[in-house]
């Protein structure tokens, strides 16, 4: 199927099968797209905490909008991203640029000065709010390798962001938790929206030509 048609196929499930699991190879697939997101500066602010674990999920569900969603999917996972820009971090990815590249460290110097020259003059909440924007670019195209393997996936704000930081000890990790990805396959009788059409507006109201 192509891009397009997959994207189709593909809802917000509102209700998982605890049953079934998705593979170790499908995860990898998936996770292996969100890698490879294009981020601001290839700095990939941003880490994916997966979620197998089904005390874990037990722990988090308090804080989830939808518990049952979250309950019984296979797996969570979980965009969170730095809580800071800082002059280390921007060094340590740009020296693995450089490594990799076979090129000399130092080689991007002019640029990441540039860089920790404009995040040196910002707050760490105005960091936060780049880093975590970052997160929505793997998160689509996570959600997009899930559908072409025909795995359900349901994207979730809808939860308690101090709950799920702190279960899973993401402030000791220097991250905050942005949104969720839960993952597994659709139970057909209780996902009321597995029936209904897709609805998004024309394509003459969304696009707007000048």
């Amino acid at each position: 199927m192509s891009l397009l048609e997959n994207l189709n196929w593909r809802h917000a499930v509102k209700a998982y099968d605890p049953t079934k699991k998705v593979s170790s190879e499908d995860l990898n697939s998936i996770l292996e797209a969100a890698r490879l997101a294009p981020t601001s500066s290839g700095l990939q602010p941003f880490r994916i905490i997966v979620v197998e674990n089904q005390e874990l999920k037990e722990q988090m569900v308090k804080g989830a909008l939808n518990p049952e969603v979250m309950r019984d999917s296979s797996h969570v996972l979980v965009f969170a991203a730095w809580d800071s820009y800082s002059p280390e971090k921007i060094d340590k990815v740009y020296d693995m640029h450089t490594d990799v590249r076979d090129l000399p460290r130092g080689r991007f110097n002019s640029y990441t000065d540039q860089l920790k020259n404009i995040y040196g003059s910002q707050t760490p909440e105005q960091h936060f709010a780049h880093t975590a924007r970052q997160t929505y670019i793997s998160l689509g195209l996570a959600m997009a390798q899930a559908a072409e393997l025909k795995i359900d996936s349901t994207p979730a704000e809808g939860f308690s962001n101090d709950v799920v930081d702190e279960i899973l000890g993401l402030k000791e990790l220097g991250l905050k938790s942005v949104t969720l990805l839960y993952l597994g396959y659709r139970d057909a009788e209780k996902d009321w929206l597995s029936t209904m059409k897709k609805v998004r507006l024309p394509m003459e109201e969304f696009i707007i030509n000048k």
